[in-house]
C-alpha cells in the first residue's frame, strides 16, 4: 500500500495587511457601485462601511486614494476622524473638497 504524502496546511491563512484589505475592499466597492449615482447609496454600501470600520489605520490610504482618483473618500475620512476641513462654501465642489482633505492630511499625517 502506497502512502500519499501529506502537505502541511496552515490552520489559518496569514493575516491580511491593512493596506491589502483596504485595496481589496476599495476595488470591490468601486466595482459594486460603478453605476450608482446616489451619494447616500454609495456611502451606505456595506463595503464602504467596512472600510470606515477599519478606523484610523486607513487614513493614509484614503488620502492616497483621494490624491490619485476621484471618489467619495472624503466622507470616509470625515466619519473616521470626526473633522471636516472643507469650507462650507466648498462642500458642493469635489475638487475643493479633495484639496481641503489633502491639505489636512499633510498637516496631520505628514
Amino acid at each position: 500500500m502506497s502512502t500519499i504524502p501529506i502537505q502541511p496546511h496552515p490552520a489559518f491563512p496569514p493575516p491580511e495587511s491593512v493596506e491589502h484589505k483596504f485595496q481589496r475592499l476599495a476595488d470591490l466597492w468601486r466595482t459594486d457601485t460603478a453605476y450608482v449615482s446616489s451619494t447616500s447609496d454609495l456611502v451606505a454600501h456595506p463595503v464602504f462601511q467596512e472600510i470606515v470600520g477599519m478606523g484610523p489605520a486607513v487614513i493614509p490610504l484614503l488620502l492616497r486614494e483621494l490624491e490619485n482618483r476621484t471618489g467619495h473618500w472624503h466622507r470616509a475620512l470625515r466619519r473616521i476622524t470626526g473633522v471636516d476641513p472643507v469650507a462650507p462654501a466648498d462642500r458642493g465642489n469635489m475638487e475643493k473638497k479633495t484639496a481641503a482633505w489633502l491639505r489636512w492630511g499633510k498637516e496631520q499625517v505628514g
